[in-house]
């Protein structure tokens, strides 16, 4: 069953990081992962919010228009991408320091699972096509800040939102936000809270599509487009 339409979710989870993004004290560092974490600058408009890319470049904008790439500005990903003002590049080693060092206030990863402990998994299915661990480990760890953006369900409607994660784990007690299509939730003093929610199902739904126990805000709210 499909709740929201793939691209419209991906828009919706894009949107919402970026508001909370704006909405935390400035100036704000942040490193973004492959997926949905990308599309997050298309939608900030604050000039004092810096998107670092692993590969050595603070100060990172939106994807490159089609026809308009620059081969030599790509980010870790190897997308190609734009600068902000005040852009800057620096080696590698620099960039990791940052990272390693706890000078990145946020990071914005996608995820194939989390749970009701904070645990986050995604770096790898065993058995399955691809190893791409990549720094998801370094910035869960050396972040100040994890916020997950990922669909709220599998292709074949599982919930990504478990009691316990099943995959190989890549942070332990490391989530601090998870927005998906369906809900937003913080992860506070050991618990899951939900925060806001879509306006297209109910709660009693949303604990239906949701594996992970979860508490409920009392200034519950609903999510906007």
């Amino acid at each position: 069953m499909t709740i929201v339409e793939k691209e419209a979710a991906r828009i919706r989870i894009a949107k919402r990081i970026a508001q909370e993004l704006e909405e935390m004290p400035k100036p704000l560092f942040a490193n973004l992962g492959v997926g949905i974490p990308t599309m997050v600058p298309e939608y900030i408009k604050s000039e004092e919010v810096y998107i670092q890319a692993e590969n050595g470049i603070l100060g990172v904008g939106p994807p490159a228009a089609p026809g308009k790439e620059d081969r030599n500005l790509i980010d870790a990903g190897r997308r190609p991408i734009t600068e902000r003002k005040g852009c800057s590049y620096f080696d590698s080693a620099t960039s990791f320091g940052m990272i390693r060092g706890g000078h990145i206030d946020v990071t914005v990863i996608g995820a194939l699972e989390v749970d009701q402990e904070g645990n986050i998994a995604n770096w790898i299915i065993p058995n399955g096509k691809q190893l791409g661990v990549g720094g998801a480990m370094d910035l869960v760890t050396g972040a100040k800040s994890v916020i997950v953006a990922m669909t709220h369900t599998t292709g074949d409607g599982k919930s990504k939102i478990l009691s316990r994660c099943t995959l190989p784990i890549t942070g332990y007690g490391a989530l601090d936000l998870l927005v998906t299509e369906l809900a937003v939730m913080r992860f506070i003093e050991g618990k899951l809270v939900l925060e806001e929610i879509a306006p297209e199902i109910t709660l009693d739904e949303l604990r239906q599509l949701t594996d992970a126990r979860f508490h409920v805000a009392n200034d519950l709210k609903v999510m906007k487009d």
